[in-house]
C-alpha cells in the first residue's frame, strides 16, 4: 500500500514533473541561475535537508471497536453502544453492539462507553518545514490530528510527495493538501508572472495556490488564474487588498483574518477614511523582486519582518490606524461580511492561538507553558528573549495589541454565529509554546463557538472544503478509518475534545500512552 499522498494532483506530479526533475538533476537547470525564481530554487535545493527515504503505509489488521457512542458532527447526533468495524484502512460498518456479529478474524477493542469522533484536521500547518518532521508528526497525532493541509510548499516537496519521500506513513497525519511555491513579488511581480507561475505549479501537481504578498491587480489575476486551472487559492491578503473584495472575487480560504490590520479597517464605520490613509503599495520597491536570490533572501531573513510578531510589522502610523479602527468597530459590518463569506463560500482559518502568541505575548502562559521546558536550550532562550522584548513595549501600544486579540475573538464569534464557514489551524510545526490544538480549540471557544461548532470546524468543515465528504468528516461505512476515542463527551465542553484515549490513523490504532512514549523516544534521541 503506497504512502498516503492522497491529496489531489499526486499523479499530476508524477507525470508533469518527470522531465523537469530529470533536467534539474542532470545539472541543466543551472543555466537559469540569475533569472530570479530559478536562482532561488537552485539555492533552496542546495541548502535543503538530505532527501529522506521512501516510505509506505503497512496494511492494518481488521479491528472492531465495541461499545462506543458515535458522534456525528453534521448534526450533533449520538449513537450509544455501537460497534465500528474497520478493514483495510476504511470503516466497513457501524452498528449497535448488541447486534454486531462475532468475527474471530477481527481484533477487538473495548471502547468502554467512550465517545468516537472523526479524526481532527489541522488546516494550516507548516510541519513539513520542521527540522524534525517525524517528531512533528508524532506530536500532531497525539493531539488527535489525523489530517493536515500544509501551507508552504515547493517544487521539491511536490516531487518528494510523488516519490513517497515525505515520511508519511501510518504514524503520521494524512497529507490532504500541498501547494507549490508561495506567491510573492519574486515569482508573481505582474499579472502575467502570476498566471505563468500558477500554470507552472499546476503542471508540478500543486493541490492549491498559496498567496502571501503581491500587488492588488496581481492578487485578483491570481485568483482568476487559479480557478481557471481548477485550483483553490488560499493564504494572506496583501496590504492593498480589502477582505470584502477578496471574498467577492472568490478567494477561497482566508488565513489569520487576512493578516495585519486589513479586516479591522474594513469593519470600521469609517472604512473609506481609514483605507485612504493606508499605503497601496508593497513594503519594498518592485524592482527588488528581480534581484537574483531575492526570494531566497526573503524566505531566510525577511519573512519574519512581514509575517512575524506584531512588533515587527506594526509601526506608529499603523498603530494609530488600528486604534481608530477599533474605536469605530461595527458588529453590523462584521455580520454583513459573514454574509458575504456564506454567499461566496469563502472559508476562514483564524489560527487563533497563533494570533494570541503575537498580540498577547506578555501573558504568563508564554513563560509558564510546560512545553517550554521540553525545548532545546537555544530555543528556550530565543523564545524568552522575544517575550521579554514584547513586555518592554510601551503600555499604550500594548493596549492596542491586546485589543487586536480581543477584537479578533469578537469578529470570529460574530462570523461563527452568522454561520460563516470556519476551520481549525495552528500555523505551527506540531506543537509550540502556547500553541497546541487544545489551545486552538480553547481560543475558538473564547470567541463564542460551541463545542459542536469546534468539532465541525476540525472534522466535517475540512471535509466539505476539500470535497471529501465521501471519505472523511464522519464515522460511517466507506469513510477513511481516521478516528478518535475520547474519555469525555465532546459536546459537553470544549476541553473534552482533547480527552483523547485512542487515535486511529488509516486503521492503525494507538493509545495516548503509546503516542506519549513515542514522543519521549523521539525527543530523547534529539538530546
Amino acid at each position: 500500500m503506497p504512502e498516503n499522498n492522497d491529496g489531489p494532483g499526486t499523479e499530476q506530479v508524477k507525470r508533469g514533473s518527470s522531465r523537469r526533475t530529470f533536467l534539474k538533476r542532470a545539472g541543466l537547470g543551472t543555466a537559469l541561475v540569475g533569472l530570479g525564481v530559478a536562482a532561488d530554487e537552485a539555492i533552496g535545493s542546495a541548502t535543503a535537508p538530505a532527501v529522506p527515504p521512501r516510505t509506505t503505509v503497512t496494511a492494518a489488521d481488521g479491528v472492531r471497536i465495541d461499545d462506543v457512542t458515535v458522534i456525528d458532527p453534521a448534526d450533533g447526533s449520538r449513537r450509544a453502544r455501537h460497534t465500528i468495524f474497520v478493514r483495510d484502512g476504511r470503516i466497513a460498518d457501524v452498528m449497535p453492539t448488541a447486534s454486531a456479529p462475532v468475527e474471530s478474524s477481527l481484533r477487538v477493542i473495548d471502547g468502554a462507553g467512550r465517545f468516537a469522533v472523526p479524526g481532527y484536521n489541522d488546516m494550516h500547518t507548516h510541519v513539513l518545514q520542521s527540522p524534525d518532521t517525524e517528531l512533528g508528526f508524532a506530536l500532531m497525532l497525539a493531539q488527535g490530528i489525523t489530517g493536515i493541509r500544509q501551507m508552504e510548499g515547493s517544487e521539491e516537496l511536490l516531487i518528494r510527495r510523488a516519490e513517497n519521500r515525505l515520511g508519511l506513513n501510518e504514524t503520521a497525519p494524512r497529507l490532504l493538501h500541498l501547494p507549490g511555491a508561495l506567491l510573492l513579488p519574486f515569482n508573481a511581480n505582474t499579472a502575467d508572472d502570476a498566471r505563468t507561475e500558477i500554470a507552472r505549479q499546476w503542471d508540478q501537481g500543486a493541490d492549491f495556490i498559496k498567496m502571501v504578498l503581491t500587488g492588488q491587480d496581481v492578487f485578483f489575476a491570481a485568483v482568476e488564474a487559479a480557478h481557471e486551472k481548477g485550483l483553490r487559492i488560499a493564504g494572506h491578503l496583501p496590504p492593498p487588498v480589502h477582505i470584502d473584495a477578496a471574498a467577492e472575487k472568490g478567494f477561497d480560504s482566508i488565513e489569520h483574518l487576512g493578516t495585519g490590520s486589513s479586516v479591522f479597517l474594513t469593519l470600521s464605520t469609517q472604512a473609506d477614511e481609514l483605507w485612504a490613509q493606508t499605503p497601496s503599495t508593497l513594503p519594498f520597491p518592485t524592482w527588488a523582486a528581480r534581484i537574483p536570490f531575492a526570494g531566497w533572501a526573503f524566505d531566510k531573513f525577511l519573512k519574519k519582518n512581514f509575517l512575524g510578531p506584531a512588533t515587527s510589522t506594526t509601526d506608529a502610523a499603523q498603530l494609530a490606524l488600528l486604534k481608530q479602527a477599533f474605536a469605530t468597530y461595527s458588529e453590523d459590518r462584521a455580520a454583513q461580511l459573514a454574509g458575504s463569506f456564506i454567499e461566496k463560500r469563502t472559508w476562514n482559518i483564524p489560527t487563533m492561538a497563533n494570533i494570541r502568541s503575537k498580540y498577547v505575548l506578555d501573558d504568563a502562559e508564554f513563560r509558564d507553558d510546560p512545553w517550554l521546558q521540553r525545548l532545546p536550550a537555544k530555543d528556550q532562550e530565543e523564545h524568552l528573549a522575544t517575550v521579554a522584548s514584547f513586555r518592554s513595549i510601551p503600555p499604550a501600544d500594548l493596549d492596542i495589541f491586546h485589543e487586536y486579540y480581543e477584537r479578533t475573538l469578537q469578529t470570529v464569534g460574530i462570523w461563527a454565529r452568522e454561520g460563516a464557514p470556519i476551520m481549525t489551524g495552528t500555523d505551527g510545526n506540531g506543537r509550540g509554546v502556547g500553541n497546541s490544538f487544545a489551545i486552538e480549540f480553547r481560543e475558538l471557544g473564547r470567541a463564542g463557538l460551541t463545542p459542536l461548532q469546534v468539532l465541525r470546524a476540525t472534522t466535517s468543515q475540512p471535509a466539505s472544503y476539500l470535497g471529501r465528504t465521501d471519505r472523511m468528516g464522519r464515522i460511517a461505512a466507506g469513510m477513511d478509518a481516521d478516528l478518535l476515542l475520547l474519555d469525555a463527551d465532546p459536546l459537553a465542553s470544549i476541553e473534552n475534545l482533547s480527552s483523547i484515549s485512542l487515535v486511529m490513523r488509516d486503521g492503525h490504532d494507538y493509545t495516548s500512552a503509546d503516542l506519549a512514549a513515542r514522543i519521549e523516544r523521539l525527543m530523547t534521541a534529539q538530546d
